[in-house]
This record gives structure tokens, C-alpha cells and sequence, in this order.
């Protein structure tokens, strides 16, 4: 697996985290998937991406998106 799909997993994984939390806990916890989702759309014009640096560090094979 490639850092980009470990990425698209991590993000995917958050959001549906964020939304579980959210609703068996507290309506407060769907800031965690409006935080996932900011990410992403900076990560998209930007390139900068911190869950990519991470994999990277933990010797994920690059991909295409970020590296």
C-alpha cells in the first residue's frame, strides 16, 4: 500500500470516527470530521499533508500525491 491510499484510509477512517462519537456521545465530536475534511481540501492545494509525513517516517511507499 502506498502512502496516498494509507492517507485516503487515515482520512476516511477519522471522518466515519468523527460521526460514530458524534452520534452515540456527544454532537460535539462531528468537529473531529470537520477537521478531517479542512485537512484534506488544504492537503489538495497545498501538497502539505502531516499523516503523509508520519507513514513516510514509518517507511510507507510513496506514491504519486505526496511526496
Amino acid at each position: 500500500m502506498t502512502i496516498d491510499r494509507m492517507v485516503l484510509a487515515f482520512a476516511g477512517c477519522v471522518v466515519l470516527l468523527g460521526v460514530a462519537l458524534a452520534y452515540f456521545f456527544s454532537p460535539w465530536w462531528i468537529g473531529l470530521s470537520v477537521f478531517a475534511g479542512l485537512n484534506m481540501i488544504q492537503a489538495a492545494f497545498t501538497g502539505f499533508c502531516p499523516a503523509a509525513m508520519v507513514f513516510k517516517k514509518l517507511g510507507v511507499k510513496p506514491g504519486v500525491a505526496f511526496r
